[in-house]
């Protein structure tokens, strides 16, 4: 096991290091039982299998049933979890994954090489719909059971975020047994090795987990071993910001997730509620302008938008100090970022030169720039359950300023379904869409041509549609390298053309706030993609 994993912080897996402890310190013994309230604003998964599509919402609720092949620590390297230890060959096409050989799903089926097998080829399955899971075993081309604590990957290339990629929630193992039901029964009940087991699921109300008193298999940081402290956990769907935190004030819940700027600073002043700050890995937040269409097929028409956009003012005036603007394409909590604030400055004289020199010289009645009679609009549409307001409040800022140079941006609100269908049918020109992914191989997925093809579910994640030879190399070369500091270069550079090509406009990290009530104890985030843990979380009361 030591071997494998100094060979992880060889091939350049460490990252910064994030706010993933809790807040509330352990005072005396922890107590067991109690039932936990969890209040959550994202949107309702449709699936609480995580293999189904793949959202954060979905990762959040998953976190509590299901468990992973390995995690990641807070300083960023690969730990052991339902894996006891990986050996990769020279290289780099097979990787054997060592297993614990005491853990039952908890049906009853044993965990075992086989059903790691079973997992994969799940998430594999076309008719699976996956998205994110998909796409981060794009390179795995087969997987055997050795023996049965033995199970081997084989891959069609080298690929230096394997570890990565299956230490997130969307790649968790579930029981084979449980995945041989139809979807709709897996959906409504997927069965995993974790804390807790889905006991039952009330669809715009809650779901409701109960204690697994059979646990085994805490990942290598947890903080105590055995099973959970919490008896049960009702989680809650409260998409209302106010309503969720007027819950929280009330003792109606114990924790809420989407903390909004103002309720932040309201918890600031109370002594009854603590703040957990935990911002997600990956992509940034950002606006990605799609390259493959008119009229951001025109790098000057792309800079323009990015100049005319005054993304500092809104930030700072909106979000209260609670978010910083970023200038990378990557969150930072991940080590390789690369910001480069003066390719964003707000700079609407200069906007104002590339319009013109793209030939956007005309302007109409309203103001708005135009070109062979067609005015340049900006479709837009933004998803009303993934945006915060805060968020929206800033693309309101955006399409203001962006005015004042002859965009005309169309927000379109859209539930998420039809959000999916808009960027489906190609049907945009800008766009946020947050992305979760441990790692900078986040690159690969979000910007190398392969990616503008849609996954078996419809979601293709290249949404800037970057078309780019030199960019593909890079990230292609990039993910073969397990050299950490040839890797790391590698990311840099692709980082310097995504940007340079003013393909997005970053916002700010993609935002994590918990607020918890003073007697929840323990609780924490994994330091994965920082989605809470409720194992090692007790209630102090």
């Amino acid at each position: 096991m030591l071997a494998a994993t100094t060979g992880i912080i060889a091939v350049g897996l460490l990252v910064a290091g994030c706010t993933q402890a809790g807040p509330n310190e352990p005072v005396g013994e922890p107590r067991s039982g109690g039932t936990l309230t969890y209040a959550s604003g994202d949107a309702e998964p449709s699936c609480l299998d995580p293999h189904v599509g793949g959202n954060f919402p979905q990762a959040l609720v998953s976190a509590q049933y299901l468990e992973s092949l390995v995690s990641r620590d807070s300083g960023g390297r690969i730990i052991p979890w339902l894996a006891e230890s990986w050996t990769p060959s020279d290289d780099g096409l097979t990787w054997d994954f060592t297993l614990r050989d005491d853990v039952t799903f908890t049906d009853g089926t044993v965990f075992d090489a086989e059903a790691v097998r079973a997992n994969i080829a799940h998430l594999q399955d076309p008719t699976t719909l996956s998205s994110t899971g998909y796409l981060a075993l794009g390179k795995v081309a087969g997987v055997e059971a050795v023996s049965s604590t033995v199970v081997r990957f084989t891959l069609s290339e080298p690929d230096s975020a394997l570890l990565e990629s299956l230490s997130q929630p969307w790649l968790a193992m579930e029981s084979p047994t449980a995945l041989l039901r139809s979807q709709d029964e897996n959906c409504a009940s997927p069965v995993g090795t974790g804390p807790f087991i889905v006991e039952s699921w009330v669809k715009q109300n809650a779901v409701t987990l109960v204690r697994n008193d059979d646990y085994v298999s805490p990942p290598a940081d947890a903080g105590h071993s055995g099973p959970a402290y919490l008896d049960e956990v009702i989680w809650r769907f409260i998409p209302d910001s106010a309503s969720r935190y007027a819950a929280l004030q009330a003792g109606e819940v114990d924790v809420i997730d989407n903390a909004q700027p103002d309720t932040i600073m309201q918890a600031e002043q109370s002594d009854a509620i603590e703040q957990l700050d935990s911002p997600r890995p990956g992509a940034a937040n950002r606006i990605e302008l799609n390259s493959g269409q008119a009229p951001f097929d025109d790098v000057r028409v792309r800079e323009a938008f990015i100049r005319s956009a005054n993304v500092d003012d809104a930030v700072s005036s909106l979000f209260q100090g609670t978010a910083t603007r970023s200038y990378s394409a990557l969150s930072s909590v991940e080590a390789t970022a690369v910001s480069n604030a003066a390719l964003f400055d707000y700079d609407p004289a200069a906007a104002a030169t590339l319009l013109d020199e793209a030939g956007w010289t005309e302007s109409d009645a309203d103001g708005y720039r135009v070109k062979n009679g067609v005015r340049l609009s900006v479709e837009f549409p933004v998803s009303t359950n993934q945006s915060i307001p805060a968020e929206q409040s800033v693309f309101e800022q955006i399409q203001a300023t962006a005015k004042e140079t002859g965009f005309e941006v169309k927000l379109a609100p859209l539930d998420l379904s039809s959000w999916y269908a808009a960027l489906a049918a190609n049907d945009y020109d800008a766009v946020s869409a947050p992305y979760t992914k441990v790692g900078p191989d986040v690159l690969r997925i979000l910007y190398h041509s392969d990616s503008i093809v849609p996954a078996p579910s419809g979601y293709f994640a290249n949404l800037a549609q970057v078309s780019d030879p030199d960019i593909d190399e890079l990230l292609t070369t990039a993910a073969r390298t397990t050299d950490a500091d040839e890797r790391r270069d590698l990311y840099s550079d692709a980082q310097d053309r995504i940007l340079e090509g003013f393909y997005v406009l970053p916002l700010y990290d993609q935002q994590n706030h918990f607020l918890l009530r003073s007697d929840v104890v323990g609780l924490r985030t994994l330091p994965t993609v920082a989605v809470p843990t409720l194992y090692d979380a007790w209630l102090n009361r």
